[in-house]
Order: C-alpha cells, then structure tokens, then sequence
C-alpha cells in the first residue's frame, strides 16, 4: 500500500539531491546554513524523511531556484494526499466517501473495477450496501449516517446509464459465496448480477476460483487512464503515475483474459445461489 508513497517520496529527494549538486552546494553546507544536522539532508535526499514546505524553501534559496518552489511544493502535496487513512476520509460519515466517488465516476469515461471478495459498490443492491457501509460505521467507528451513506451510493449508479460512459467489472468468483447481510441479502444481490449481463456499455466478468493466480491484487477502481483507487484494510491509495497505473492496467486485463462472462458467468451466479439454498 505505501510503496507509491515510498517511490514519490524518494523521487522528490532526488530531485532535489540533482538541484542541490547541480548548485555547487554540498550537503554539509546546505545543513551548515540552515542548523540542520547533517544527516537530515542525506534522509530527505534518499526519501527516509518526508520534507516540510519550508525544507523546500530552505533548499531553493541556498540553490538560487526558487523559481521551481512551486512545483516542488505542488510534489509534496501530492505525495501527501496519495496515502488517506479512511478514518480521516470518512471522518463526517460514509456518505462523504460515496460523494467523493460519484464525482471521480461522473467525469470519467471508462472505469475499471475489479474485486476479489465482495461485489463493487456500482452494482450493490441497497440492502447489500446498507449491510457493507453499516459494517464500515462500526469497524471504523465513524459518525452513524448509514441512510445517507446508502441513498448515496444508490445515486451512484446512476452513471451506469450514461451513453458516454463504459464500464468494466471482474470479481472473483468468491464474492458470490461471501457473505454480506445475510442469505436474503444475497439473493437478492445475485439476482441483481444476472440483470448486471447482457446490461448496454457494462461488461461484467468473474474469475473463477481455481484459476491460476497469475498476479495477486487488491480491490482498485482505474478512472481511464489518469488515476487508480486501491482500497486498502486502513487506508485508500490514489496512484497517478503513468508507469503505476500502466502496471494496474495490465494486472486487470490478465484478469479480464482469465474471467468468465454472459451464460459462463450466469452459470456460476445460479450455482452460487443453489449451494445457499
């Protein structure tokens, strides 16, 4: 989860490592002018110590650069809002978290959603969302706005019927038997994957659960080709560098050539629901 963080980390130091040499200005007299102690040049220069805004001053001024403060400063607060604890996201309620999401799905063309355990939140139904999100209030002991939190993942869905949006969904086959909310619960919600096939601008695929485990993944959402969301047990990771997000793209489409769809994917549903009842 931390390593996008890591790598933005460490690729900010060495930028600023070139900046600094590039200057004539060695690390000794950087610390020298600023009372640092030596060593914290060397861990921020390698990413072991996150810089603060005036350590990125600091570094402009003693290398006459101050023109690239801003998009120095623009790279830190970047790497400062990859990494967003989910009781800090959630902190006035679930419904913010669902806020957040329909906007990102709104303005994004294409999305890509794969989840190896429970059934993505565009195609929950609302006693399937309300059981999930009432889980998420008690394990992260978050403000009680369950009804508001569910109306608005409904809302969500909304995008699904949008002519300028196309979306493409995989789940491992064990969200089918994964239980959330109960047995009723989950017909009701696999019923809604058999009206899911066959849906316009919505491919919906599921890999089996004896396929090959050729790459290991966590949930993520890909909004085109600009972002990821990776969904993490503490905390939610946005990943927006071009090599990373080609990385996600190639792990769901190894994904995507392994899954199953239309009456493959219908078999699998009903067989699910026949071994609950």
């Amino acid at each position: 989860m931390t390593s996008s963080v890591e790598e933005a980390r460490k690729a900010l130091g060495q930028r600023l490592r070139i900046m600094r040499r590039d200057a004539g200005v060695t690390g000794r007299e950087l610390a020298a002018r600023e009372g640092w102690h030596e060593s914290k040049v060397t861990r921020i220069e390698y990413g072991k110590t996150r810089p603060s805004s005036e350590d990125l001053r600091a570094y402009c001024v003693h290398c006459e650069t101050t023109e690239q403060l801003p998009d120095l400063l623009a790279s830190l607060h970047n790497i400062d809002n990859a990494y967003m604890e989910w009781r800090q996201l959630l902190s006035a309620g679930v419904k913010r978290g669902q806020q957040r999401y329909q906007k990102l799905e709104s303005d994004t063309k294409h999305l890509r959603n794969y989840d190896p355990q429970i059934v993505p939140g565009l195609l929950q139904t609302a006693e399937y969302a309300e059981a999930k999100l009432r889980r998420v209030i008690e394990f992260y002991q978050l403000p009680d706005d369950l009804d508001s939190g569910v109306s608005k993942r409904m809302e969500r869905q909304q995008v699904l019927y949008r002519r300028e949006h196309r979306f493409h969904f995989v789940i491992g086959e064990q969200a089918l038997y994964r239980t959330v909310g109960g047995s009723g619960v989950m017909a009701g919600q696999l019923d809604r994957l058999l009206s899911i096939i066959g849906m316009p601008r919505v491919t919906f695929g599921i890999v089996p659960l004896a396929a090959e485990a050729l790459t290991v993944v966590e949930n993520f959402m890909i909004f085109d080709n600009r972002l990821v969301k990776v969904e993490g047990h503490t905390a939610e990771l946005t990943i927006t560098q071009p090599r990373e997000i080609a990385l996600y793209g190639k792990a769901f489409d190894m994904l995507v050539g392994q899954s199953v769809v239309g009456d493959e994917a219908r078999g699998l549903i009903r067989r699910a629901l026949e071994a609950r009842f």
